[in-house]
């Protein structure tokens, strides 16, 4: 049974609208519209998520089949488009903490830095067991690194090269032979300028950390900079062999235009995005993906759990979280936003695995915190003013 007060769109304007004066608004009236439900029998909690469109799709597909198999669960869906203030949703979770009040956030959909603040703020999201969440136990271990048991990493991406397979024969399969192709093939690479887009920014960002020490990435301390030289020369001596000898296109898709019209034959791309876009015959069919190695940063998303005192949503929270976890809903992963699934592969289909397979050798994730945002500046200073 789908309840017609599920899957809440709050547009940007509104979203932005978050702040003090709507946590005033939760003091003065302690009862909210989350916790109590004109039915006894039925718990109402809420998902507060952000990102592009098919991160909004996917949720409105899960969320009412959810809703048909647990008619005493509503879960009110509050998205907000990527960029148009997603931020407010944790710095709502941070001022209701602190104030000891219900933020009416059940389920958050976040990142590793969400996690982070959480410590810091002093326990935003609360541990999640599979005593309560037995699915738990299908995750991909290497997922579970970095989330002190304070989320699910419920779905994946990372950056894959993507190329036109009819124009590339041999296809590089590490980063010094790929540097080696760039130099080659002059003016048939590109990456997007990292400021604009995660895809440029992996680029750079790998091929600084691969003259490093192989746990540089899991450090937040920023005499790491002075490490950083080799890897930007090596950038910098890259860039006249790029695209018009170094014309950085804006964002994740200018790069995955360049090589939908043939302007180039090769650049970094996210793999839900290249995915997306092969099936939707948007990329030539000659398109293929591979990660090399060392390979490219990606990661999880992850869904966190926000304890506001009230034991029957953290219940029907809980039973939310282990819904996600299913093969049905990992399927969905797959379809919906041809992300990587947060279960183990071996649970999947053998179909499901295959289209995988060309992809699935692992990633590296990134744990430098502010770092990366740094290396952005000494990137747009140093190279792409040269």
């Amino acid at each position: 049974m789908q309840k017609s007060n599920s899957l809440k769109k709050v547009v940007a304007g509104a979203m932005l609208a978050i702040s003090a004066f709507s946590l005033a608004a939760c003091g003065a009236n302690e009862t909210n519209t989350t916790s109590e439900s004109e039915d006894d029998n039925v718990t109402k909690i809420s998902l507060y998520s952000s990102g592009s469109q098919n991160v909004e799709f996917f949720w409105e597909s899960v969320i009412p089949k959810f809703e048909e198999s647990h008619e005493n669960i509503d879960v009110e869906f509050v998205f907000v488009p990527s960029g148009t203030g997603g931020q407010a949703t944790i710095d709502r979770i941070t001022a209701a903490k602190k104030a000891n009040k219900d933020s009416d956030v059940d389920i958050y959909e976040g990142g590793l830095a969400d996690i982070l603040r959480s410590e810091d703020e002093g326990g935003l999201f609360y541990d999640l067991t599979d005593d309560t969440i037995e699915n738990l136990e299908n995750v991909q271990e290497a997922n579970m690194a970095g989330t002190q048991n304070l989320a699910v990493p419920y779905r994946a991406s990372s950056v894959v090269l993507a190329y036109n397979s009819e124009k590339v024969k041999d296809v590089p399969n590490t980063a010094e032979e790929l540097n080696a192709w760039i130099k080659e093939n002059p003016g048939r690479f590109a990456y997007n300028d990292p400021s604009t887009g995660g895809a440029g920014s992996s680029f750079v960002l790998t091929t600084v950390y691969n003259q490093l020490d192989e746990d540089a990435m899991n450090s937040q301390d920023e005499s790491i900079m002075e490490e950083w030289d080799e890897g930007i020369q090596i950038l910098k001596e890259m860039a006249p062999n790029l695209y018009k000898e170094g014309i950085y296109p804006k964002k994740n898709q200018g790069a995955l235009d360049l090589l939908a019209n043939g302007e180039v034959d090769m650049i970094p791309a996210w793999s839900d995005m290249a995915l997306e876009q092969m099936n939707a015959k948007l990329l030539p069919e000659t398109t293929q993906l591979k990660q090399i190695q060392p390979a490219f940063t990606g990661g999880p998303a992850y869904l966190m759990a926000v304890d506001n005192g009230n034991e029957a949503r953290k219940e029907a929270s809980e039973t939310f979280l282990n819904y996600v976890l299913t093969q049905e809903v990992q399927e969905l992963v797959i379809e919906k936003m041809y992300g990587y699934p947060g279960i183990k592969w071996e649970l999947l289909s053998e179909e499901d695995q295959k289209k995988f397979e060309s992809v699935s050798d692992g990633y590296r994730i990134f744990n430098g915190g502010d770092l990366s945002g740094e290396l952005t500046k000494v990137w747009q200073k140093e190279v792409a003013t040269q």
